[in-house]
């Protein structure tokens, strides 16, 4: 809810307001997840009201929140984002109609993998020209060593709008925290939104680091086997929870440009 005030300054992110009948914890959920959409958006990975991104409702792990079908994610707020329990039910009687898609792809992940807060979904234009490629993602760049070995891969079914899909998808992702849905985009997994956003910031970087290299038409350099498992230790090696770091500088170029999401 908007708190209208006559003082604040503009990009001010104080002058929003949790409303009374949202918790504290879901109320930050809510924010960072608002924030996600829009800084996908930003980045030019999202793809006008399709895709999605989720992340749980705390104290009902069964449940998660998702965008209104219908949306730009570039108008997303906090107060928008729908509840989907694990039936794929919104909580809200009067939402009629949800991305069908976003539930069988999400609540797969968030149903199987109790590790998992956070799931990403986005159709990038190098994500689906890689996911397209028989080799794949190349470890030829040190963001792509991010994934080396750590990075599943699911044949394309179709719009993902059957449940029995939803096994298989469980399956390709295995206990990888990202995965290339073949002929069709990205998805990232995370511990936290950072984390997942994250990933998917980088795994769409390394597609297009890629996908210029081969364009160019030169040899591309492939380091060896342990060189690469080596800088792929290294990142989850970090002390600091991947996207940690990175997460509040994201969130106050947000509040600078535009911090309406926080509504």
């Amino acid at each position: 809810m908007l708190s209208v005030t006559t003082d604040m300054r503009p990009g001010d992110p104080t002058r929003f307001e949790r409303p009374a009948h949202i918790s504290e914890s879901e109320w930050a959920v809510r924010v960072d997840l608002a924030a996600a959409y829009r800084l996908i958006a930003r980045h030019g990975m999202s793809d006008l009201v399709q895709t999605h991104i989720s992340a749980r409702v705390p104290g009902r792990p069964g449940n998660f929140l998702i965008n209104r079908f219908g949306m730009l994610f570039s108008e997303i707020t906090a107060s928008s984002l729908l509840e989907i329990d694990s039936e794929g039910r919104p909580v809200d009687p009067e939402v009629k109609r949800i991305n069908y898609a976003g539930f069988v792809i999400h609540g797969a992940i968030h149903e199987t993998r109790p590790d998992v807060f956070c799931v990403m979904h986005a159709h990038t234009e190098a994500g689906i020209a890689v996911s397209a490629l028989e080799e794949g993602l190349l470890p030829m760049s040190q963001w792509a060593m991010l994934f080396y070995n750590r990075l599943g891969y699911h044949g394309y079914e179709g719009v993902a709008l059957e449940l029995g899909e939803r096994e298989r998808i469980v399956a390709d992702m295995g206990a990888h925290w990202a995965m290339l849905m073949c002929n069709h985009g990205l998805l990232t997994a995370g511990r936290s939104i950072a984390h997942a956003f994250y990933l998917m910031y980088y795994l769409d970087r390394a597609c297009r680091v890629q996908l210029k290299a081969q364009a160019s038409g030169g040899r591309i350099v492939i380091p060896d086997p342990d060189t690469c498992e080596k800088a792929a230790r290294q990142f989850e090696d970090d002390p600091v929870p991947m996207g940690e770091r990175e997460w509040p500088a994201l969130l106050r170029e947000l509040d600078l440009i535009d911090p309406s999401y926080r509504s």
